[in-house]
C-alpha cells in the first residue's frame, strides 16, 4: 500500500510524539488531564514526589510534542490536553495493525486449511468412531506395596 506525503504525519513531530510517550510519568499526566482539563502544574506534579524543577522538564517534552497547551492566568499556569498528535500517531499506527489483522486472518485460514486436510486423511473408522466417553485419562490402579526393600548401610 502506498501513502502520500499527506498521509504520513511529519517525522520530527511523530518522533515526539512516541518520545513523549515512553515515560511513564508524562503518561501519567495524560491520563490525568484526559478525566479533567485545566489543572494547574502543581496540581499535576504533586502525585509525582519530584522536584517542580524536574516536573517541568517532563511538561516541557509534552508541549513540544504538542500533547499539551498551558495557558497563564496571572500567576497560575494551566494545562490541558491537546489530542491531535496523539490521532496522527494512532493513524499512522493503524496501517500497521491493518497489515498485523491480514497476517493473522492468512494464518487462520491456513490453520484451518490444516486441519480439514487432516481430517480428510484419517483413515474411515477414526472419522466414525464415538468419542471417547472419559473426558481424561483412566489412572492406574494402585498397586499393593511389599515389604520393605534393601537399605543402604553406612
Amino acid at each position: 500500500m502506498v501513502h502520500s506525503e499527506a498521509d504520513i504525519p511529519d517525522a520530527a513531530r511523530l518522533d515526539a510524539v512516541f518520545a513523549a510517550l515512553s515515560d511513564a510519568t508524562r503518561r501519567a499526566v495524560l491520563e490525568r488531564l484526559e478525566q479533567g482539563g485545566g489543572l494547574t502544574v502543581s496540581e499535576l506534579a504533586q502525585p509525582h514526589g519530584m522536584s517542580l524543577t524536574g516536573f517541568m522538564k517532563h511538561l516541557r517534552v509534552l508541549e513540544n510534542a504538542g500533547l499539551v497547551s498551558r495557558t497563564k492566568e496571572g500567576r497560575i499556569v494551566r494545562c490541558e490536553l491537546s489530542p491531535q498528535p496523539m490521532q496522527e500517531a494512532a493513524v499512522w499506527m493503524s496501517r500497521y495493525e491493518k497489515f498485523w489483522a491480514r497476517q493473522l486472518d492468512a494464518l487462520g485460514r491456513f490453520l484451518y486449511h490444516q486441519e480439514e486436510t487432516e481430517w480428510r486423511s484419517l483413515p474411515p473408522e477414526t472419522k466414525n468412531a464415538p468419542p471417547s466417553p472419559s473426558a481424561g485419562t483412566t489412572k492406574s490402579p494402585p498397586r499393593k506395596s511389599g515389604g520393605r526393600g534393601p537399605t543402604r548401610r553406612r
